[in-house]
């Protein structure tokens, strides 16, 4: 098929997609649509709740595997949008509508690319899509749950917007819920320990701490408090003052390390991981992919949000239509000559690396 029939097709495939709700666990009618491109372009697929994945035809298990990946799930639309969220939009040159820069866009871009070398002989690399569920909840039904069931994977494309340059290393996420620890009392009655007046300083330690390795992609380690609950009634101090701490990884150290550093420096009374499992991701800038993108004139940078890049184990490349910055906002879009253009980058990517 021709990339502009393809790209016709997959801008298409975005517009349905947009206009079907797909909530992070509520992915199986987008799910349906996607199977729907797989078998009308007769490629054979399988469904893994809803994650939808397939290989190349002429897969060869002597040969490294290729992950091409997105997610079809989206959050929740906020309430400032001033178009119809679930509605695909067409005005000067955008496509607007839930999901459609984060990660529709990507998504439907990769698909048109893997159905274009679906049915190629003596490809370098075999390839496998998945097109993946929960995403954006960091769910247990997502890529993550993919692993053991596709081939094992040697090198990953994830597809997030990133205006098609290069995302050469991304960010881990551990979030810490901690406490700091006082006297209960009546608040009438003398107190010089409130667990809350105890938090001032605890707070100015997160505030003032810094790791000390940075990285040459990702720069240094992003430590935020986000919450802080504490007490119940007027006229009681509480035992005890909850806090929430969102911190960003660098490629220089491992969520087991950050999370030793925390329990062993910081003030608290004591202090937790919710997960260590959403680790920093990066690719050798020496590796095919990286080198053929420089060819192309792409940029490489390191990012700092989140994508399924942190469940793989391999190298992996954040790569994608769209801006970064027009996710989770009011009235998303992307230009369709973002995609367009998505389509062809990522075709000339593959002819360097795996033709």
């Amino acid at each position: 098929m021709h990339i502009e029939k393809l790209t016709e097709n997959a801008i298409s495939l975005l517009k349905k997609l947009i206009e079907t709700q797909s909530f992070s666990k509520e992915e199986e009618k987008t799910a349906k649509l996607i199977e729907g491109w797989f078998s009308e372009n007769e490629i054979p697929f399988k469904r893994t709740k809803n994650n939808i994945w397939a290989t190349n035809k002429y897969f060869d298990e002597s040969k490294p595997t290729m992950l091409l990946n997105s997610h079809h799930d989206t959050v929740h639309p906020n309430t400032a949008y001033t178009k119809d969220p679930l509605k695909a939009i067409v005005e000067d040159g955008k496509l607007y509508g839930l999901g459609s820069n984060d990660a529709g866009g990507c998504l439907v871009s990769l698909i048109a690319t893997f159905t274009n070398y679906y049915a190629l002989e003596n490809l370098k690399y075999n390839l496998v899509i998945v097109a993946s569920a929960e995403e954006e909840n960091s769910g247990p039904n997502g890529l993550n749950s993919m692993l053991s069931v596709i081939p094992k994977i040697d090198v990953a494309i994830v597809g997030e917007p990133t205006l098609m340059n290069l995302a050469v290393a991304e960010k881990g996420l551990v979030v810490f819920d901690a406490k700091v620890s006082g006297t209960p009392s009546h608040a009438a009655h003398p107190n010089d320990n409130n667990s809350i007046y105890n938090t001032i300083e605890v707070l100015e330690w997160f505030k003032k701490f810094k790791f000390k390795k940075s990285s040459e992609a990702l720069g240094d380690v992003k430590m935020t408090v986000t919450q802080i609950n504490a007490g119940k009634q007027h006229n009681v101090v509480p035992a005890h003052t909850n806090l929430v701490i969102d911190v960003r990884v660098n490629d220089a150290y491992s969520n087991q390390e950050i999370a030793t550093i925390l329990e062993e420096q910081s003030p608290c009374t004591k202090i937790k991981p919710r997960s260590l499992r959403l680790n920093s991701s990066s690719i050798s800038t020496n590796h095919d992919l990286v080198k053929a993108g420089i060819a192309m004139g792409r940029k490489t940078y390191g990012s700092p949000t989140l994508s399924d890049q942190s469940v793989l184990s391999c190298q992996s490349l954040k790569m994608g239509p769209g801006d970064s910055t027009r996710s989770h906002s009011a009235d998303e879009f992307i230009y369709l000559n973002e995609i367009e253009e998505g389509i062809k980058i990522y075709i000339e990517l593959l002819n360097r690396v795996i033709v």
